[in-house]
């Protein structure tokens, strides 16, 4: 299993940096974890258009699926047509949510269109067109429904956070994983609203060391913000064989 990091700045935009976005292969198939802003361009500098098997979002906060607009356009109207349709996981109810934003951006069926739509539930596995298994947890993040992923080959294991607040299920989430991909967005916790949505890198540490996890990679962390010396921080183009 190899990650590789595509996008990886928080809620606004690092300099020169994608937002969420992170391709996990395995046996030469690809699945994208979140497809924010930036990532679309990203994945063309590579090849003409993305060869993504699958893709699953985590939550519907902007910087977390902004890109699916453009690839849906880029899928209907740029020349060479013909690729196949990435498989597109949501939570269940999303699709709706997908038709009913079409309805608003262009037209009801445009994300039907481009992907072939699916739906998880929560604590539920699903096997995906990526040859990878996802495990979908819920997680704290303010008021709105989102999801760690926790995705599985033969071999490897690694836990993505989404965006989440402090939990038990994000310490479970990550229980024993080869990594843990996990967001760190503010200086200190008590900056956060209430309910909480996001976390620390102390807190996002103290999830990893309950965890088990063999290895924390933080992401989704403002440039302005510095890490304590050891630890690794997410950065467009960061590749990770496990």
């Amino acid at each position: 299993m190899r990650l590789r990091v595509i996008g990886s700045s928080p809620a606004w935009p690092n300099a020169g940096s994608a937002h969420s976005g992170y391709v996990v292969e395995s046996d030469g198939r690809r699945l994208l974890l979140d497809c924010g802003p930036g990532v679309l361009a990203r994945l063309r500098e590579d090849e003409a258009w993305p060869r993504i098997d699958a893709i699953v979002i985590s939550h519907f906060h902007l910087d977390h699926w902004g890109d699916l607009v453009p690839w849906v356009w880029g899928s209907s109207y740029r020349s060479g047509q013909g690729d196949e349709r990435p498989e597109l996981w949501v939570f269940r109810g999303g699709r709706a949510h997908l038709a009913k934003l079409g309805g608003e951006l262009g037209f009801s069926d445009m994300f039907e269109r481009a992907f072939r739509l699916c739906e998880y539930d929560a604590e539920t596995p699903f096997a995906t067109a990526a040859g990878l298994d996802v495990l979908p947890v819920r997680l704290p993040h303010y008021t709105l429904e989102t999801y760690g992923l926790r995705v599985a080959n033969a071999r490897r294991t690694m836990a993505y956070s989404g965006d989440a607040g402090p939990s038990d299920q994000l310490v479970e989430l990550a229980r024993d994983a080869d990594l843990f991909l996990c967001e760190a967005t503010l200086e200190r916790g008590e900056l956060d609203g209430e309910p909480r949505g996001h976390l620390s890198a102390d807190e996002a540490i103290d999830a990893f060391g309950r965890s088990g996890a063999r290895r924390l990679l933080l992401t989704h962390r403002p440039e302005e913000l510095e890490l304590d010396e050891g630890l690794e921080r997410a950065y467009d183009g960061l590749e990770i064989q496990l």
